[in-house]
């Protein structure tokens, strides 16, 4: 995706999330659209097909994360993490260092110990998207150990087994995006 592109499509995707957030009402799950936000937009690595928007979102103490994407494979799972450095510059992803470990955890789920950077799976429809939301503790869109802001987000081949050590074992990286406050 080239970059005009993927600038259009990112402030578009912005302005659609904040007409979005005014129009949610309080008592609705997700709450008023209110504290700080982060976005990442991602782009394939050398071979790949994988793009599209990730928001962060900061409330109620928590974060939500908000996936948009496409390219992925149809009906699969795939492995999902915020990465170390802010770098998508290499052609394989690996720029992107290893995973956001800031407490020093074991690799796992959310309902267990680990990495800060351990995100959900991605689960694609029919047509390799994914249009995903979900919360999370710990993480935060705010400068201090547990920003994400300034680290890249990476999508996996493969799904995470959550248990292999440290990485999960979810295969090469097949999209990067480096995630900005906004």
């Amino acid at each position: 995706m080239n970059h005009r592109i993927a600038a259009q499509t990112l402030a578009l995707s912005i302005a659609a999330l904040a007409l979005a957030g005014c129009a949610t009402p309080k008592d609705h799950p997700m709450g008023m659209m209110a504290g700080r936000m982060a976005v990442a937009t991602l782009s394939p690595t050398q071979g790949n097909t994988v793009t599209g928007l990730v928001m962060f979102h900061e409330m109620d103490g928590r974060l939500m994360v908000h996936a948009q994407l496409s390219g992925l494979k149809p009906g699969g799972e795939q492995g999902f993490h915020v990465h170390e450095t802010g770098s998508c510059a290499s052609t394989d992803g690996s720029s992107a260092g290893g995973h956001f470990n800031p407490g020093g955890q074991v690799h796992g789920p959310q309902n267990a110990a680990h990495h800060a950077g351990d995100l959900p799976a991605l689960k694609a429809d029919a047509l390799g998207r994914v249009d995903q939301k979900f919360m999370l503790d710990g993480p935060t869109v705010a400068a201090g150990p547990n920003g994400v802001v300034g680290r890249s987000l990476i999508v996996h081949a493969q799904a995470d087994d959550y248990s292999t050590q440290p990485t999960g074992n979810s295969g090469a990286r097949v999209a990067c995006g480096v995630i900005a406050a906004h």
